[in-house]
């Protein structure tokens, strides 16, 4: 079991292993408590749900205060009552008939479903209410308007009225502007704000490190600062050719979250021990995010009957400049540059783009400049991987190299057929540089790898190169060994016939010549000049 959650929010029982945020769960936990009105505001993605749930709801003691269920205004057009007043009511009391809620104003719900509770001293304790999500308070159709401003007078109202109530709202930092005509009548003259930034360097690494602690697993020195780096870095290339590399001080609590858990789901279930090694190869934030968006484009596409090839063609015409930069746009009335604006909507609730209010207008990016190459990537993962097998033909072992890497990040999480290809690529490269080693490391995962996948072509060919490698360190033991073994998955395998033949005429079988000559007619063109040299050196 993983213990990253991924995308979705930390839960209030998930607190365990909820980690780098001790200071801000700590600081809102007690502004809550102690202020009429305590706003928490923050970029899209920074945690401010998780930080509720997992982080500020566990430090409060349940017998020293009254705490509402974290409510969001999810209102719905049909039903009896204000739906706004609706939707906040029955997140407070579910188990209520929505016909008794929708008699009810906020300060009859808190008389009359939600009365006073007394402390062990008999004093009334304090009531604390919160909001998640806060700015579908501020915005909306404007056909719901009035019943949002019903719904605004009615808290104000329940704040004037219960003296003993606390209310915490939280919503996106491009909404907070919406909250300032409010704050006083809802604060009762004691309001604060407070501001959820992105990790530190040093949160950060409690935050990919504390999950950890009892699973068995652990990171080797290096590997968690690794995968860190490779968040607050970002290496972009415009239509010219030419490169640059952004290096971001805090780090992104979304991305964090999306590289850790497909880290976990992607390493080996034997390993213990998280290495570098392992953050370099299943732990490139670039994989994970086109693997996220992937999954993210055909759920926005399925759900609004927009084709996912338009959504990609309009993100990057739309938001990315020629210079590799992120552009905004304003949103229209029906449509965002040709996009219908539900579209535009549902991206941003997916955390591709974010939103920010300017002069009555909204606009519209990119929601992280990482992001930029993500949506620029338009080749699959099997592109570069045949562009990785030519560049190993032509002995260019960078290329090879960099190709093999692209495909890894351009995968959805977890495919292994990518990671097997990946893996004996690499490994190829090292047994041409004469690191046996690494080479047999990088093979025996491609081996796993495909035989999970039931490619035993693939199986054959690792098989047949460990058994090369293992013939030129002069070991015809394992060699013979390797090269029967290729053979049994794959007996029709010329590069494995041949690679046998090699090896019993090293070996001084007597017969490998007539072995050879058997099967030369059967090889492929681009191995018959190695069989004829194999036959000339025999004579």
């Amino acid at each position: 079991m993983t213990p990253y959650v991924g995308l979705r929010p930390y839960r209030p029982t998930e607190h365990e292993v909820f980690h780098g945020r001790s200071r801000e769960s700590r600081e809102v936990a007690t502004l809550w408590q102690a202020t009429g009105l305590t706003v928490l505001y923050g970029a899209s993605g920074v945690g401010k749900t998780s930080l509720l749930h997992a982080g500020v709801v566990p430090r409060l003691d349940d017998s020293r205060v009254d705490r509402l269920p974290i409510a969001r205004i999810a209102p719905r057009d049909h039903g009896p009552g204000n739906p706004y007043v609706m939707a906040l009511l029955s997140c407070w009391a579910p188990d209520t008939e929505p016909a008794r809620l929708a008699e009810l104003t906020v300060s009859q719900f808190l008389r009359e479903i939600r009365p006073t509770r007394l402390d062990e001293y008999g004093d009334p304790m304090p009531v604390l209410a919160a909001i998640d999500q806060a700015e579908e308070l501020f915005h909306g159709r404007s056909s719901l308007g009035p019943q949002q401003r019903e719904l605004l007078g009615q808290l104000a109202e329940a704040l004037a009225q219960h003296d003993r109530l606390h209310l915490l709202l939280s919503l996106r930092e491009e909404f907070l502007y919406m909250v300032i005509p409010y704050e006083r009548a809802f604060g009762r003259g004691s309001r604060t704000r407070f501001h959820l930034l992105p990790f530190t360097p040093e949160a950060a690494l409690e935050a990919v490190t504390g999950p950890v602690a009892d699973t068995g697993r652990h990171y080797a020195p290096g590997a968690a600062e690794l995968l860190i780096d490779g968040v607050r870095e970002a290496g972009l290339q415009d239509d010219h050719g030419l490169h640059s590399q952004l290096h971001f001080g805090l780090v992104d609590p979304f991305e964090l979250q999306i590289n850790c858990a497909a880290l976990w789901e992607s390493l080996p279930d034997t390993v213990t021990e998280i290495q570098p090694e392992h953050t370099r190869i299943y732990g490139n934030v670039d994989r994970f995010l086109t693997g996220y968006c992937n999954r993210a484009l055909s759920t926005v596409a399925r759900e609004h009957g927009v084709g996912e090839s338009d959504i990609r063609m309009w993100l990057r015409r739309t938001f990315i400049t020629e210079h590799t930069t992120r552009n905004t746009v304003y949103e229209g009335i029906d449509q965002t540059q040709g996009m219908p604006n539900e579209v535009a909507h549902a991206l941003v609730e997916q955390n591709i783009l974010r939103t920010e209010l300017r002069l009555n207008l909204r606009w519209y990016e990119l929601r992280h400049d990482r992001l930029i190459e993500t949506i620029a990537r338009l080749e699959t993962p099997d592109i570069y991987l045949r562009r990785a097998r030519r560049a190993l033909e032509h002995a260019d072992w960078d290329n090879a190299r960099r190709y093999a890497r692209e495909a890894v990040r351009a995968s959805a999480v977890g495919d292994p057929w990518v990671r097997g290809d990946a893996a004996e690529i690499f490994g190829l490269i090292a047994m041409a540089n004469a690191d046996p080693d690494e080479a047999n490391r990088y093979f025996d995962e491609a081996a796993a790898s495909y035989a999970t996948e039931q490619r035993f072509d693939g199986v054959s060919r690792v098989l047949t190169a460990q058994g090369k490698l293992a013939l030129a360190e002069g070991d015809r033991t394992v060699a013979l060994e390797r090269i029967n073994a290729a053979l049994s998955y794959a007996p029709a395998d010329p590069a494995a016939q041949l690679a046998l033949a090699q090896t019993l005429m090293q070996s001084g079988v007597r017969a490998a010549s007539a072995v050879l000559r058997s099967i030369i007619t059967k090889l492929p063109p681009h191995l018959i000049p190695q069989a004829e040299e194999l036959l000339s050196d025999s004579a």
